[in-house]
């Protein structure tokens, strides 16, 4: 998959969840701003209501495609014959969306409204959206292949390029502009400091000085705008590997203690979703057939 028809392909699913949502608001927000005990009058209440015909299909839809998403996925990673029909990365990208429109889906299928049993697997389930999002800015910064495979610690130091090396016998630089670049794309320890955020902060300040000054010292040898564009982008890239491998263990570590809480709640919410349609189709409520 290209990187063109990849945007296409991420843009299409954002797309769908954002219309769904945005049809299900307008759809039934008179509705959902209703009172408990007024609903019952209100005209939406036998079609919105979590037995009515949209509501209901909306909690079986839903539930369809968390199930679908949590399910191909996990195929996907056990068995090996699945592994020629796309890559890792792509399987996630569509669980993610999958396990994004099936909860929002629910959401309205409670009709803002969720109590006993099943209250237990909707928080669960917002819960394991929201350790989802975690996972994924985790899963981001952990260097990957093509195919999705996590790296090693000596497979991303081979990643990085001699880029400084290549932009002095290329480009003629003299002594104090080769280690104005040198000083920039080396592997240095992070700016330390107690809290997270402010170490982050610090980092990606000086970070972006080091850019500034390569950005400067091209400039002032007027390379091509060419040259100028890729010799910048190698450099942020060298930044970025450098910063991942000094997050490589604490994200590996972070990622590891992610899947145990987020596959219990995920569970919990599958199990009793299970007991809920069960409970419902012995009572009678089987929507439209």
């Amino acid at each position: 998959m290209s990187k063109s028809v990849h945007r296409i392909y991420l843009g299409i699913m954002v797309l769908v969840v954002l219309i769904t949502f945005i049809i299900l608001t307008i759809n039934g927000l008179g509705y959902y701003k209703t009172g408990i005990e007024e609903r019952v009058y209100h005209p939406g209440h036998s079609t919105l209501k979590p037995s009515g015909t949209i509501g209901h299909g909306l909690g079986i839809f839903g539930s369809f495609f968390i199930i679908t998403g949590v399910a191909l996925y996990m195929a996907r990673k056990r068995y090996r014959f699945l592994s020629r029909m796309g890559i890792l990365k792509y399987w996630l990208e569509f669980h993610i969306f999958l396990c994004t429109l099936g909860p929002l889906m629910v959401l309205f299928h409670t009709s803002y409204k969720f109590g006993g049993l099943v209250a237990i697997s909707f928080w669960s389930m917002v819960t394991v959206f929201l350790s989802g999002v975690a996972g994924r800015f985790i899963y981001l910064q952990i260097p990957r292949s093509i195919e999705g495979r996590e790296l090693s610690l000596g497979e991303v130091r081979g990643m990085k390029t001699n880029l400084a090396e290549l932009i002095r016998t290329s480009h003629n630089l003299d002594e104090e502009n080769y280690n104005i670049i040198v000083d920039a794309v080396k592997n240095r320890p992070g700016l330390y400091h107690k809290s997270v955020i402010v170490r982050f902060i610090k980092n990606y300040s000086e970070d972006r000085k080091s850019i500034k000054n390569v950005k400067k010292v091209l400039k002032a040898k007027k390379i091509s705008p060419t040259d100028y564009q890729k010799i910048v982008a190698l450099v942020k890239s060298d930044i970025t590997l450098n910063r991942r491998i000094e997050r490589l263990d604490l994200m590996q570590n972070l990622f590891k203690y992610w899947h145990v809480a987020h596959l219990p709640f995920a569970m919990v919410m599958l199990i009793i979703m299970i007991i809920h349609v069960g409970v419902t189709i012995l009572f009678g409520y089987r929507w439209i057939f």
